[in-house]
């Protein structure tokens, strides 16, 4: 037997496949579940080397620990991988528990918590069980990994990106391992995932996702991906994106796509050479993407070409209202390049998702209004709010520990619920009660339901999803 099963285990839906931004989907304002495309990597590669895959995502699917555990006991697997996220990895780690008291297997689980892991937050952590643990870029090593522990090729010291405990002591290669051919990787084994799942927000069709780069030179304080993916960008070629893009239309009747990337953006030429690729094909007018974007990456003539090839929404980091802050996190934007940033996709018709993130240790009450009052002046289509969560090994971390506003290591908490007691002048309960107060403020505005009742108006097939968000939103703000 050679049977490996790749799962989202059950529980509160994460985006487990962003290392970098592992968003609670449940709590948060518009945001929806994306395909786990980390897994359908480590299929796709298994696949080719000879290995029976089984690929689920539990979580999505709402699916029960009962479930899981008569799917285990019939396909039997040797070697369980677990996508985990800084957020879940404690009860993840109780259902690898639970697994075991029924299936004796090799468990390695993979995400960002593993990158360099220090001991000292290791030691919090129920690990009994756990074979390995992959906080490297796991679509280039989980070949050989498998090769390792199921077949006794090669040494695990030798595999970049891993980490284990032998005899007791924890073992460690380097992380920071990146990749140069990802052309060379195959695509996703979307056939072994419920592609249904994954819902374009407003319209509900399936929505796939297409890693299109790896990797961002921004640096910002808090953000994982200069540790994660590095700060060298590494793109895939335009040709093979949509090679990808083509295999999902006609191999599997997906129209719409996210385009992920750190910053999609972050090269002008290479993202406008995508566009007149799709502009110039079949596929124009038939599909339709959403991608994200830096405010200081953006021209007219690249909105204008994301317009005309097809994007429905671009999200975009505003994060602050404060030029200071903006400073301070290492951002390197301004607020005057937010506006042009929000003037230039307003010109070109192309709706925005406006990302902003308060709660940072030096900010008071002014500071934080004032990015809500920024969040109101630019009115994005739709907007999140995040709480400034300090992961370990950024500098939001190291400028929190300073300020003395941690509140324990990075598990269990996510940008809903952070790992701090608040700034230095403000509580966190009270900084979580004045986001729910402008989520209502800014939702409740006239022109924003004008403005919905008029799009389900002209797309009636997109009012029960609306109507769906608008119940969460309204769930997480009553909450207590």
């Amino acid at each position: 037997m050679n049977g490996v099963l790749l799962m989202y285990p059950p529980g509160k839906a994460y985006q487990r496949g962003e290392d970098r931004a592992q968003c609670n989907v449940d709590e948060s304002v518009a945001v929806s579940m994306r395909a786990c495309n980390d897994l359908g990597y480590a299929a796709a590669i298994l696949r080719q080397k000879g290995y029976d895959v089984l690929l689920r995502d539990y979580q999505t699917e709402a699916r029960s620990a009962d479930f899981v555990k008569k799917e285990i006991t019939a396909f039997l697997p040797r070697m369980i991988v677990i996508s985990v996220t800084y957020g879940t990895v404690v009860r993840d780690l109780a259902f690898v528990h639970e697994i075991l008291s029924y299936h004796d297997c090799l468990i390695v689980l993979k995400g960002a918590a593993f990158f360099d892991p220090q001991e000292r937050f290791l030691r919090d952590l129920e690990l009994d069980g756990v074979t390995c643990m992959i906080g490297g870029e796991m679509s280039f090593i989980i070949g050989e990994l498998a090769d390792c522990l199921l077949r006794a090729k090669g040494k695990l010291r030798d595999i970049p990106g891993i980490a284990w405990y032998e005899a007791g002591k924890l073992c460690k290669t380097r992380c920071d391992v990146f990749h140069d051919d990802v052309d060379a990787l195959p695509f996703p084994a979307r056939d072994l995932m419920n592609n249904a799942l994954y819902k374009r927000p407003d319209t509900g069709a399936p929505m796939a996702t297409i890693q299109t780069s790896y990797g961002c030179p921004a640096g910002c304080g808090y953000c994982l991906t200069p540790m994660l993916s590095g700060k060298r960008v590494r793109f895939r070629s335009n040709e093979n994106i949509f090679a990808e893009i083509e295999e999902c239309y006609y191999r599997y009747r997906i129209a719409d796509f996210f385009f992920k990337a750190d910053t999609f953006t972050i090269n002008e030429e290479r993202a406008i050479g995508l566009c007149d690729m799709i502009i110039g094909s079949p596929l124009c007018g038939k599909i339709a993407f959403t991608v994200n974007s830096r405010t200081d990456t953006l021209s007219p003539a690249l909105c204008e070409k994301l317009k005309a090839a097809g994007c429905f929404t671009v999200a975009v980091g505003f994060e602050s209202g404060s030029d200071e802050t903006l400073r301070r996190v290492g951002k390197h934007t301004t607020v005057a390049e937010s506006r042009e940033a929000m003037r230039m996709l307003r010109a070109a018709g192309l709706p925005v998702y406006g990302f902003f993130m308060i709660g940072f240790p030096w900010e008071t009450e002014a500071d934080i209004c004032n990015t809500f009052d920024f969040a109101m002046e630019l009115r994005p289509d739709f907007v999140e709010i995040h709480i400034a969560m300090p992961y370990y090994g950024t500098a939001l971390y190291e400028e929190c520990e300073k300020a003395g506003t941690l509140r324990g290591a990075s598990y269990g908490f996510d940008y809903i619920a952070p790992n701090t007691s608040g700034t230095v002048d403000v509580g966190l309960a009270r900084i979580e009660q004045m986001k729910k107060r402008f989520l209502l403020r800014f939702h409740a505005r006239p022109a924003f339901l004008l403005h919905i009742a008029a799009r389900c108006a002209a797309h009636p097939v997109e009012t029960a999803n609306y109507a769906r968000y608008g119940a969460r939103l309204f769930k997480n703000i009553i909450r207590k």
